[in-house]
């Protein structure tokens, strides 16, 4: 791999960035320890940017630093893994029922729109994973709350963590699907317990696929 450019974005982000879709893909697998050396004279770095992308990753929680030991890829508990679906599901039910309550036709045009593609994407696990995220994420931009917004992007970047153990297990996606039908229908409704309940019932059945 060549050197590393610098964009606008300080060149520790950019590193962070690489480190963080190699975890991702796990390229650098859950429990790995990551040379430091090895990886700074790939990207044609100094150590000093990597090792402030590490601290980037470890304040994500995909990256555990072990003293003396070096830093290691994260690797989740079952404990962890319910922590965060429970976390999610709190924060995104609620989120959805705001929106329930106050999205604009034009912002509920915009969940029905991602909603098609999801449906197009049913056959495609990666496009499926990407336009489901986007989806999960205009209703947290919609129910306008920063803050909401913040935990649930670290929160989802932990999950990713096991992503393969769950969207991706089989008869997963279809399942996930009919689960969106229910809260786009209970948005449209217009109805923010159904909405509440649909969106904690799709963490609920995603959390089951994931352990």
């Amino acid at each position: 791999m060549s050197a590393l450019t610098l964009t606008p974005r300080a060149l520790y982000e950019e590193v962070a960035e690489q480190l963080r879709q190699r975890i991702y893909r796990r390229d650098l697998a859950p429990g790995s320890w990551i040379d430091e050396l090895k990886i700074a004279q790939e990207f044609g770095i100094s150590r000093t940017p990597l090792r402030e992308a590490l601290k980037v990753l470890a304040a994500e929680g995909l990256v555990t630093m072990k003293v003396r030991r070096g830093a290691y890829v994260t690797e989740m508990s079952d404990k962890d893994l319910r922590d965060v679906y429970h976390l999610l599901s709190l924060l995104e039910s609620d989120a959805a029922a705001v929106v329930a309550e106050r999205a604009t036709p034009d912002q509920l045009q915009a969940l029905e729109a991602l909603h098609a593609e999801l449906e197009q994407a049913v056959n495609e696990r990666e496009t499926f994973f990407a336009v489901n995220e986007r989806f999960h994420m205009l209703l947290l931009e919609l129910a306008d709350s920063r803050w909401r917004s913040q935990m649930v992007a670290d929160l989802r970047k932990v999950m990713k963590l096991n992503r393969h153990h769950s969207l991706f297990k089989e008869g997963r996606i279809a399942d996930s699907l009919q689960e969106h039908r229910a809260i786009l229908a209970a948005l449209q409704a217009r109805d923010a317990a159904r909405t509440r309940q649909a969106m904690a019932s799709h963490f609920a059945q995603g959390l089951v696929a994931a352990t």
